[in-house]
């Protein structure tokens, strides 16, 4: 079976608080995730103090202040956070992961012993960090939110450029608003972006509940993303796309379960969990009145019921014009030791 690697990103969800970065953790673990997802950046290196802040920041946060700069320069994670973030993740047995997005983040993380670069849905035009990410030679997860299918190939050409592998990218089909609305999510992108590109794909996703990301693995997603925090009331510019813990868990445990559901053979066959039900729901051929020995059958002497274990009504004709031996009463389930 094939296991859906899911990634809970906590992202900026923990407000600059270690105290709330750790009880995401938490949940993430509880949850049952296999990573959680931080964000990796220093907001100098990141944006310009003129850049203002998206629409659905302005709004989530609502504090007067509509610099980007300094929404984010509240946001980052110093190295002593990132350590002791990352000790407390090998305590509640969860995997670290965080986005790095410049080339001395990439590098910091790279330096810190991560194994996965996970390329943010803004960076995907960002050819020198591109390049700077593929030349470490590590496995690399790139979302596509804003992006079309010439600028996805352009950003894995890059990268092949630089000698990675296909093999060692997975291409997560995104929608950078948050929330996404549903029209706009357009799961069947993701199959797209697969058979164009030969890369293993998966989803990232930022609507409102868990129905699409399930959706996803049940169409191959190989990796979910998905945004979540303790409050969706909290303020910040992303509480309001995520899962609250409770959601979270559910998410996972029905990922888990669209695994099994799809992990057969596609060959029809009997199951073995319903193999006891076939008698019970199954129709044999019985007799629809008493009947005395001699009596040819014709089909208004039958009738079809359960259970199922006696001679099967697609052998009717068979059975049609047979002599019956001996009398049988109504609604008695027909044998062959019945008839010649």
């Amino acid at each position: 079976m094939n296991r859906t690697i899911i990634i809970a990103e906590a992202g900026v969800n923990h407000n600059g608080s270690m105290d709330i970065a750790k009880k995401l953790i938490d949940a993430a673990a509880n949850a049952g995730a296999d990573y959680v997802k931080f964000q990796t950046f220093k907001a100098d290196r990141l944006v310009s103090k003129e850049a203002k802040k998206a629409i659905y920041q302005d709004k989530n946060i609502n504090d007067g202040d509509d610099s980007q700069y300094n929404m984010l320069k509240r946001l980052e994670l110093s190295d002593s956070m990132h350590h002791e973030l990352i000790d407390y993740c090998n305590l509640k047995e969860i995997k670290f992961l965080s986005s790095g997005f410049d080339e001395e983040s990439i590098d910091y993380l790279d330096n810190l012993g991560i194994n996965i670069f996970k390329i943010p849905s803004g960076e995907i035009t960002n050819k020198p960090y591109l390049r700077h990410i593929a030349r470490k030679g590590k496995d690399v997860i790139l979302s596509t939110g804003m992006a079309d299918m010439k600028e996805i190939g352009d950003a894995l050409a890059v990268m092949y450029n630089e000698n990675l592998k296909p093999e060692q990218i997975t291409v997560l089909h995104c929608n950078t608003e948050y929330p996404t609305p549903m029209e706009d999510v357009n799961l069947h992108a993701m199959i797209t972006i697969q058979e164009a590109f030969g890369v293993a794909v998966g989803y990232s996703d930022h609507t409102k509940g868990i129905e699409v990301p399930i959706a996803a693995v049940a169409l191959g997603a190989t990796i979910i993303e998905k945004h979540f925090t303790l409050d969706r009331n909290l303020s910040g510019p992303d509480h309001t796309a995520s899962l609250e813990p409770d959601e979270l868990k559910t998410m996972v445990s029905a990922i888990r379960n669209i695994e099994l559901a799809i992990s057969g053979d596609g060959f029809k066959v009997t199951s073995k969990s319903e193999k006891p039900n076939m008698v019970i729901a199954r129709k044999s051929i019985h007799v629809s009145s008493d009947l005395s020995a001699g009596t040819v059958l014709k089909p208004e002497h039958i009738s079809m019921k359960r259970p199922g274990d006696g001679i099967s009504p697609m052998l009717l004709e068979t059975v049609l014009g047979k002599t019956i031996i001996h009398d049988l009463t109504e609604d008695h389930k027909l044998s062959w030791s019945d008839i010649i």
